[in-house]
């Protein structure tokens, strides 16, 4: 990574864990009854007040950023009073997306970004198959995908 990211910790806390755990879950029910996933959004602040968000309404890219943006307005403003929010401390997004295989055969996949004030960020992805078969739908355990710039 860069520079920037040179002082910060390794790891993840066991409350960033969650947070990111929870958004998995949540996103993993929508799959599961049919629904498609936008881009969804969990800020949490130091009090553990937590604002959530889906973006949906770009292609998912556009969504993706506009996600990235709110983090790191956030992280700017010291929060927004509005929803009641103070500063953030920690954060997780997660989309819908395809992740290729060994033969580059597509497979559908939720991917999760993740990161908390003070350590590196990450990202994640959990394969799914059965798309609307409720409790068919079938998943692999989060796998890593990666360090990221930090949004906060």
């Amino acid at each position: 990574m860069t520079e920037k990211t040179e002082h910060l910790r390794d790891g993840v806390s066991p409350e960033l864990d969650e947070l990111a755990a929870e958004l998995l879950g949540d996103a993993l029910d929508l799959v599961a009854e049919g629904e498609e996933v936008g881009v969804l959004l969990v800020v949490e602040d130091v009090d553990g007040n937590v604002a959530s968000c889906e973006f949906t309404d770009d292609g998912p890219e556009q969504c993706l950023e506009a996600a990235r943006d709110r983090v790191a307005q956030l992280g700017r403003m010291g929060g927004d009073a509005g929803v009641g929010l103070g500063t953030p401390l920690r954060y997780a997004i997660c989309y819908e997306a395809a992740i290729a295989d060994e033969t580059g055969a597509y497979l559908d996949a939720l991917l999760l970004e993740f990161g908390e004030r003070g350590y590196k960020s990450y990202s994640g992805y959990s394969l799914f198959e059965g798309r609307g078969t409720g409790e068919g739908l079938a998943w692999t355990d989060p796998a890593p995908a990666g360090e990221l710039e930090p949004l906060l």
